[in-house]
């Protein structure tokens, strides 16, 4: 079973007072990058494999989607994207990941954001996906950059001269890594990025994106603060099509 930290009550109320929680899509830096992998979503059938509060959920329908199974481990999201939700063509349903079987040809495309570096099967939910989507379909989903999360400790040093260094070791070391964010014992599972593609591409997906995210000159002079996002990526993008 995939790690529920979402239900921390510490971890859910700090969760709520993020950017991206408080001011959905837009509030989330990478959104505009994300948004241009988009396919035209009209008609859609869609399932959205982490759905969080239900932004992306919403977001669909509202650009045309003919229906969206939007799932998620946690028990508080869940029942915060219902309340927030007023379309019967939006569904929840509380799921975990890690076992999580969908019907063959089901839909037309699948969407995650930032979940599935939480999931220690990935390559057997990424075979799965291939299965419940029609061929031509999509697959957009965004994932903490293997270089993010493999530090044992990730958090910025300084060298003699004042450069911010991110202290990146054990990255050829897959499996599980416990951090402290937002609660203390927070797991995420590290791949490298060799990995995670050849996992899309072994399970009969094609890839056509990877964008290992950064601001965009526009996006650093609005937000000087993200200036530490040059040094390393913390957001890995990436688009497949079945």
């Amino acid at each position: 079973m995939a790690q529920n930290i979402y239900d921390r009550p510490e971890f859910f109320a700090g969760y709520s007072d993020l950017s991206r929680s408080l001011r959905g899509l837009g509030g989330a830096a990478e959104w505009p990058a994300v948004r241009a992998l988009l396919p035209d979503l009209t008609g859609k059938r869609v399932v959205d494999l982490g759905c969080g509060f239900g932004w992306f959920s919403r977001f669909a329908r509202s650009q045309g989607a003919a229906s969206v199974l939007a799932l998620d481990i946690s028990e508080k999201m869940i029942a915060r994207a219902r309340a927030d939700t007023s379309d019967a063509a939006v569904t929840y349903e509380i799921a975990d990941l890690e076992y999580l079987e969908l019907a063959e040809g089901a839909f037309d495309f699948a969407y995650s954001s930032l979940a599935l570096h939480y999931i220690e099967n990935f390559t057997g939910l990424v075979a799965m996906v291939q299965r419940a989507l029609l061929p031509g379909s999509h697959f957009v989903f965004t994932i903490e950059h293997p270089i993010y999360i493999a530090p044992s400790r990730p958090d910025w040093t300084s060298d003699a001269e004042g450069r911010r260094i991110w202290p990146l070791d054990r990255y050829s070391v897959e499996g599980a890594r416990t951090t402290d964010w937002l609660a203390k014992g927070v797991i995420k599972q590290h791949r490298k990025l060799g990995t995670t593609l050849n996992a899309l591409i072994g399970a009969g997906f094609s890839i056509r994106h990877v964008e290992e995210w950064s601001p965009t000159k526009e996006e650093l002079r609005d937000n000087p603060d993200w200036t530490t996002e040059m040094d390393r990526p913390m957001f890995l993008l990436i688009s497949a099509q079945r």
